[in-house]
């Protein structure tokens, strides 16, 4: 087990319990949004001959579903502090149903774009962020584990929704498929159900229900803990008053911590990650066409996918564990440096496999690095700013990531179209890849230095004060 981490969240997170009933249902909620958009694609060939239109204006589909999910972090971690996790994921979980339903019905690409674009999109985001928000509320010692499991439903749900895709469109076609995806997404409506409320309110609610123990108080206290575990932990009238004497700017920083960007390990992660997203994306996008154009079969080149879901789900609970351990939990940051610079290398070595079997070995690696980096991409935040502050900090990360999610694969279809070659395409994602975890392993070992820097100073400090005040206090008693 990993050494013993400090909580900065008020009450000591209890580690299991209904917690575990929590990962379950952030699996879900995490698996849907990383997963939909991809899961999507295998209905634009019969979209194009619809709607007459070009691949590259069906693409934006999923491109503006993608900034949509990213962009609305903000958004979503400010009502994720206002209202708790539980009631945005069940309102993201409507969103995306209603979505999607109302996309069977539309009769223009431009509809599409904003009921699967927009309204899903928008209902993917108010999934994502809450989801990896109430697993630091519910683990501190387990916590790698927690969201390692959470992160791997995302290769799981990849391996159930592709083929459950095809074969809707098999038997229903593109629109009635779209109205039982409709169906099938409010599922994330239960997930959210799950994500009961937990803080230091509540905690001590329980305590005083145990120890009283009267039948004639318990409505009365189950009153008291609706009103206290509140995420705001403020009662209304008080809050109501203080919220009057504020203006915009302060109310929205209430919400949205902007202090972060003063934060010397917040910045540096967000530097970190939206130099790594320039080349994450774009290699898992073109493995597929990459392998045909060396000429494998469709089915061949499909089943790499399959190969790299499968070890990205094993990956994803693995890392989990060894992240927790006592030799990789006090310098995680280092684990993820080398997770991203890892894999960077495993796409510069891609060009070198010519055949099918060097593209299953690439296929097998790549699992591997994908799912290391996804199964530590939130944990490292937190690990950084604290649970307290971590709604705050995912918010303004997906936000600034979103850029370089939506450049990534068009600057590597750009490569392939100028050169007529995939090989420079995997070289960029892997040199700005390696690039980006040398710059997080260099800049995360400045900031552990200077923070055991601080800690000793502060020591120092603390000890001239004492000694400090034991000699006023001696000379008081002589005199």
């Amino acid at each position: 087990m990993s050494p013993s981490v400090p909580s900065d969240l008020g009450y000591v997170p209890p580690d299991g319990g209904w917690g575990w009933a929590v990962v379950f249902g952030a699996s879900i909620s995490v698996g849907f949004a990383y997963t939909f958009p991809k899961a999507f694609t295998i209905y634009f060939k019969e979209l194009q001959a619809v709607y007459s239109i070009s691949y590259s204006q069906i693409a934006w589909i999923t491109s503006i579903m993608c900034a949509t999910t990213y962009g609305g972090g903000p958004i979503s971690s400010i009502l994720v502090n206002r209202y708790g996790s539980r009631p945005v994921v069940i309102f993201g979980g409507l969103l995306c149903g209603i979505g999607m339903v109302s996309a069977a019905f539309c009769t223009s690409i431009l509809q599409l774009y904003i009921c699967v674009g927009f309204i899903t999109g928008f209902g993917l985001a108010l999934n994502l962020q809450p989801s990896v928000i109430i697993i630091g509320k519910y683990f501190l010692k387990k916590r790698p584990i927690a969201n390692g499991l959470a992160m791997a439903g995302s290769p799981v749900m990849l391996c159930t929704l592709a083929p459950l895709n095809q074969f809707l469109f098999d038997n229903f076609g593109w629109r009635g498929s779209f109205l039982i995806l409709g169906a099938i997404l409010l599922n994330c409506c239960v997930a959210g159900a799950l994500f009961r409320p937990i803080g230091p309110a509540t905690a001590s609610v329980k305590t005083q229900m145990a120890e009283e123990g009267k039948g004639a108080l318990k409505e009365e206290v189950t009153e008291d803990a609706m009103e206290m575990s509140s995420p705001t932990n403020v009662p209304m009238e008080n809050k109501t008053e203080e919220e009057g004497g504020k203006d915009c700017c302060e109310k929205i920083n209430q919400y949205l911590d902007f202090s972060l960007f003063k934060h010397r390990g917040f910045l540096i992660y967000l530097i970190g990650n939206v130099l790594m997203f320039l080349g994450f994306f774009a290699p898992i996008v073109f493995l597929a066409p990459y392998a045909k154009h060396i000429g494998i079969d469709e089915y061949s080149a499909a089943f790499l996918l399959s190969i790299l879901a499968i070890v990205d789900m094993i990956a994803r609970p693995t890392t989990g564990i060894i992240a927790n351990s006592k030799w990789v939990r006090p310098r995680i940051q280092y684990f993820f440096s080398f997770s991203i610079a890892f894999n960077g290398t495993c796409h510069l070595l891609c060009p070198l496999a010519s055949g099918y079997t060097g593209l299953v070995v690439y296929s097998i690696f790549f699992g591997l690095a994908f799912g290391m980096v996804c199964a530590m991409l939130f944990e490292t935040l937190m690990d950084l700013v604290g649970a307290a502050r971590f709604t705050s900090a995912v918010g303004l990360v997906t936000i600034a990531e979103c850029c370089t999610i939506l450049l990534g694969p068009p600057i590597g279809g750009t490569l392939i179209d100028t050169f007529g070659d995939y090989k420079y395409m995997f070289i960029k994602c892997g040199a700005v890849m390696v690039l980006a975890g040398t710059f997080l392993f260099i800049m995360n070992y400045y900031n552990y230095h200077m923070l055991a820097k601080e800690e000793k100073e502060r020591k120092d400090h603390a000890g001239v004060g004492t000694r400090q005040g034991e000699m006023q206090y001696s000379s008081k008693t002589f005199n």
